[in-house]
């Protein structure tokens, strides 16, 4: 089996964990218990061969972040809001993937087309060059990420989300340490994580800034459409870095490269309560069993073990 690192990401009142082959969302309802769904993950995306190829395998974190993210933030809603687990809307049907759509819609206008549009137009109303309306686009898009992420942040209900994310890194990395998994024991962990979504979408921005410089094209639609197509291409080379960056993120020069990302997460993550933590920890636990693994045990259940040293999945 090659190597695997789990991952997930804050969705409300919980996190959802994914494994190799399974998926699992805890979230605490009103009355204080934690309800646990778990679904297995399609083979065609995440155990294909181009899941695993360079470049390419970076699409399965698209998916992650689009579809599962999204269905997995609608069912814990649900759940939050008092819906029987039963009733709670689930991981599928049209109103879940009319989501998807309409978040990658939005997404897509605000991140890329709008810097894309204010770049283009300031060539004839400022004068700019083409190189330097491209260097504009590129600062404006990571003006617009920033600003998104100070100004969600300044909600109640989005601070719990960041508590929530919060617990999610502090469990894959006590998971990662080997860590007995008790809330006691998790809450000693870091809130930042160099696999952390902040950190990849950082590295989109900054790499969107590189690879878009040369495509300014003089009509506005072809200059839109390439910014479409490279999106994937984007998020494959961010998803490279990424890995790189985690694999020698003891190394002088990567401790310099991932930084940014660390910090930005200090808006991102918030310290997490002892129940929050029980929460992460019981999201983990299903997608670790699908996989043939267990929580770290005691010592004296498991001497001479260790966490096994976890494909990418970045937590977000």
């Amino acid at each position: 089996m090659s190597e695997f690192y789990y991952g997930g990401q804050a969705v409300i009142e919980g996190v959802m964990m994914r494994g190799q082959r399974r998926v699992a969302v805890a979230v605490r309802n009103p009355e204080g218990e934690i309800i646990v769904h778990e679904e297995p993950l399609p083979e065609r995306i995440y155990r294909s061969r181009w899941s695993r190829l360079p470049f390419l395998r970076g699409l399965v974190l698209l998916w992650d972040a689009l579809v599962l993210g999204t269905k997995a933030l609608m069912w814990s809603a649900d759940v939050a809001l008092g819906e029987e687990e039963e009733d709670a809307q689930g991981f599928s049907g049209p109103v879940a993937w009319g989501t998807v759509a309409l978040s990658l819609i939005l997404g897509v206008a605000l991140f890329f087309l709008l810097p894309t549009g204010v770049a283009h137009l300031s060539e004839s109303v400022l004068g700019l060059s083409k190189y330097a309306s491209a260097v504009l686009e590129g600062f404006f898009r990571l003006f617009l990420f920033i600003a998104y992420l100070v100004i969600i942040a300044r909600s109640e209900e989005i601070k719990r989300v960041f508590m929530y994310h919060g617990a999610e890194h502090k469990t894959i990395n006590a998971y990662e340490a080997g860590e007995i998994m008790t809330p006691e024991n998790v809450a000693t962990y870091s809130t930042r994580h160099t696999r952390c979504g902040t950190s990849f979408l950082l590295f989109v921005v900054l790499i969107s800034i590189i690879l878009f410089i040369p495509l300014q094209f003089d009509t506005w639609w072809v200059r839109l459409l390439s910014r479409l197509i490279l999106i994937p291409v984007v998020a494959g080379i961010s998803y490279e870095v990424l890995r790189i960056s985690t694999r020698y993120q003891d190394h002088a020069l990567m401790k310099l490269i991932i930084w940014p990302g660390l910090a930005m997460q200090k808006l991102t993550t918030r310290e997490p309560t002892l129940d929050m933590l029980e929460v992460a920890i019981q999201a983990l636990a299903p997608v670790l069993a699908a996989d043939g693994l267990e929580l770290p045990a005691p010592a004296e259940e498991s001497a001479g073990l260790s966490a096994p040293q976890p494909e990418l999945v970045p937590t977000t």
